[in-house]
């Protein structure tokens, strides 16, 4: 999806080698509120919803900038790269197949999947995205989401230790510029991401959908955003209103369209309970 190209940065030497295990208590980091209005604006930011509703809590692209009066999440792309990224120079970076060619995600085949399994390649995945976190931390956001922390359950080449170290990295990136973080799907990981990890509260996509959002509620209580896409709710024959009677949903709870449109786009949806 997206992100920001950078090089170097103040921290950055603080970044490459954190790669324990050992989960670090998190900081006096500032959590998102657990009411109030959330929006999910990957694809265009808006700063109020159509009905002139202010937003308190909002995810938005590490190249946008973020909305004054509301808790801001920066969206970092931790685990996969960016579409038009360039990571021809850093090639031990990044999976392969078995004829040596660099593997794309079936469902964004504009993103390169990265292969954190060594230590080398932990620091050159660092070098790209650790300018990243610092960049939302500069422009005034609260927290990062980091994407795709599952790709070690869906590419059986990647060696669980090392995402899971890869991700330790990132946590304590966010917690040494200030930041919160948050687990970015993976339920099977939740109790460990938090407790083990570090990270700090979650974002969910499509728990409702797969029934599985008390993993996370029940590990991060409601310090939880959730987002529901229509066509998922569709093949689970589910509606909206199933998902917002279910007792272990987010509190903070919302249904966006899947390609996340801006507001003018005939093809936005947006509702929330």
């Amino acid at each position: 999806m997206r992100g920001r190209a950078a090089t170097g940065g103040p921290a950055l030497a603080a970044l490459v080698g954190l790669f324990a295990l050992t989960g670090c208590g998190s900081p006096a980091v500032a959590l998102p509120p657990t009411e109030g209005v959330f929006d999910y604006q990957l694809g265009a930011p808006a700063d109020r919803l159509t009905d002139g509703t202010p937003i308190d809590v909002v995810v938005r692209d590490a190249t946008a900038a973020p909305l004054e009066n509301a808790y801001n999440v920066c969206y970092v792309n931790g685990f996969q790269t960016q579409p038009g990224a360039d990571w021809s120079d850093r090639p031990s970076a990044l999976l392969r197949d078995a004829s040596g060619d660099p593997v794309r995600d079936p469902d964004w085949p504009d993103e390169l999947i990265l292969d954190p399994s060594t230590a080398s390649a932990r620091a050159s995945i660092l070098e790209v995205v650790g300018p990243i976190i610092e960049g939302c931390a500069d422009d005034g956001f609260d927290a990062i989401e980091i994407d795709n922390l599952d790709t070690w359950t869906r590419f059986d080449a990647i060696s669980k230790d090392g995402a899971l170290a890869l991700a330790s990295a990132y946590v304590t990136a966010a917690h040494d510029l200030g930041l919160a973080i948050a687990q970015k799907n993976a339920a099977e990981a939740a109790r460990l991401a938090h407790y083990d990890l570090g990270f700090d509260f979650a974002v969910v996509e499509e728990c409702g959908a797969y029934s599985e959002c008390a993993a996370y509620t029940d590990v991060y209580g409601s310090h939880v955003l959730q987002i529901e896409y229509p066509d998922s709710l569709a093949e689970a024959d589910l509606t909206f209103a199933d998902v917002c009677a279910d007792p272990t949903r987010a509190p903070l709870t919302l249904l966006r369209d899947r390609d996340l449109v801006g507001q003018d786009d005939p093809a936005y949806v947006y509702d929330a309970c």
